[in-house]
């Protein structure tokens, strides 16, 4: 896979990353292999069946077994083998880590106002594995609201918002998108957690997290502090480009670097 990178140094108040990656217009053909796997959360390495895909070292994936849901990076590919299939687990997913588009800074994240640069549907995958067919999901929330501006009103006690504070200091909040009115946030604690809202007018609404607290939790605080200070940085620098969309997704800088960039090959990167 081939890629580039440019970062834009102007001295102007906007300062523009462009990100362009070519890569193949159809996906590869399956290629039957035996890979190593390193998991960094285990600090370990194991071996996988693969007849699915085709990898090549850096691929971010997911297997099924013990480690079923944790992610790990593919260090070597093996197609000279011979195995009992019976013996193996398997790949069973690979994490699209392309990314295509612009992003400007924004504090400690990038931020896009391209739908297509960087989806919510494409940064889960990052933190978690693809839902499985017979997995069911069903959500509520009330009907209470309160100013992003007052997070008083989202009544949490002084532990929860100590939490999310450190939280949202500690870069956690990995990733967070408003489209039209639809919110979206990844917060990884222990693992990684999905806070959805909706966001009207300075106004809060339908606050959910999938750690499944019934209050207000400190991943939900943690992306309402990242939320108020991305939109602050996007009203002052990029009110234009806001907007004109109607969207915007931030990812943390670090993130976009150990997923898009960290663990590839070959490529090119400009300064």
């Amino acid at each position: 896979m081939a890629f580039k990178i440019g970062f834009a140094a102007d001295t102007g108040e906007k300062k523009p990353v462009a990100a362009t990656y070519t890569v193949p217009q159809q996906a590869a053909a399956p290629r039957k292999s035996v890979v190593q796997i390193y998991f960094a959360d285990r600090h370990m390495t194991l071996a996988y069946y693969n007849d699915q895909f085709d990898l090549h070292r850096g691929d971010m994936v997911y297997v099924d077994g013990k480690l079923e849901g944790m992610l790990g990076r593919v260090t070597e590919v093996n197609y000279n083998f011979k195995i009992k299939v019976s013996d193996y687990k398997r790949v069973i997913a690979v994490v699209d880590t392309t990314v295509h588009g612009q992003f400007f800074m924004a504090g400690s994240h990038f931020v896009t106002f391209d739908r297509g640069a960087l989806p919510s549907s494409k940064a889960v995958t990052w933190f978690k594995a693809p839902a499985k067919e017979d997995d069911e999901f069903v959500s509520g929330s009330d009907d209470t609201t309160f100013r992003l501006d007052d997070l008083k009103g989202m009544n949490v006690t002084a532990a929860i918002a100590e939490r999310g504070h450190e939280y949202y200091m500690e870069n956690k909040v990995r990733y967070i998108s408003i489209d039209g009115t639809k919110g979206y946030a990844i917060v990884e604690g222990s693992e990684a957690y999905e806070v959805e809202f909706e966001y009207r007018n300075g106004e809060i609404s339908q606050l959910i997290c999938s750690c499944f607290c019934s209050y207000n939790c400190k991943h939900e605080f943690a992306a309402m502090l990242q939320l108020r200070e991305t939109l602050e940085l996007i009203e002052k620098n990029y009110g234009d480009e806001y907007e004109r969309t109607g969207y915007f997704a931030a990812v943390n800088k670090g993130t976009l670097f150990a997923f898009a960039i960290d663990g590839k090959d070959n490529g090119s990167f400009t300064l």
